[in-house]
């Protein structure tokens, strides 16, 4: 009986660690993205509308930062960045590679300088690039 008591209690160990390992990963996935953002934002040399330094905060869920979009379902993932015709300029910091729901993605009739990450090529689901 001891030895059967044991064994639940472990199984019941190995499911609790499961189920936080899943529960963290989701959070570190989330964080992942608004982490990606942030990085494109402090890569931003120059804002001429203040969008980027006014509307992308982290006393708001990244979702709902102006040119960002997230999946609807589950947890939110970036799925389209859309910062066309607004004058920026910078670089294209390597952390825009763990956007990894990233399907559409356009900063075109902006001034963007320097190489393209490689961490471009990590964007499987990437279907538009402007």
């Amino acid at each position: 009986m001891e030895k059967a008591a044991t064994t639940v209690f472990s199984l019941a160990l190995v499911f609790m660690k499961f189920l936080i390992a899943l529960g963290g990963g989701a959070a570190n996935n989330t964080s992942s993205d608004e982490s990606a953002l942030l990085a494109f934002k402090s890569h931003i040399t120059y804002d001429p509308n203040h969008i980027l330094t006014t509307n992308w905060s982290t006393n708001t869920s990244f979702c709902h930062w102006l040119g960002v979009s997230c999946r609807r379902r589950g947890q939110n993932r970036v799925t389209s960045l859309n910062l066309s015709n607004m004058g920026l300029r910078g670089t294209i910091p390597p952390q825009i590679g763990n956007l990894s729901f990233l399907t559409y993605f356009n900063i075109s009739y902006n001034h963007f300088n320097g190489h393209l990450p490689a961490e471009l090529g990590q964007l499987h689901r990437l279907k538009v690039y402007h």
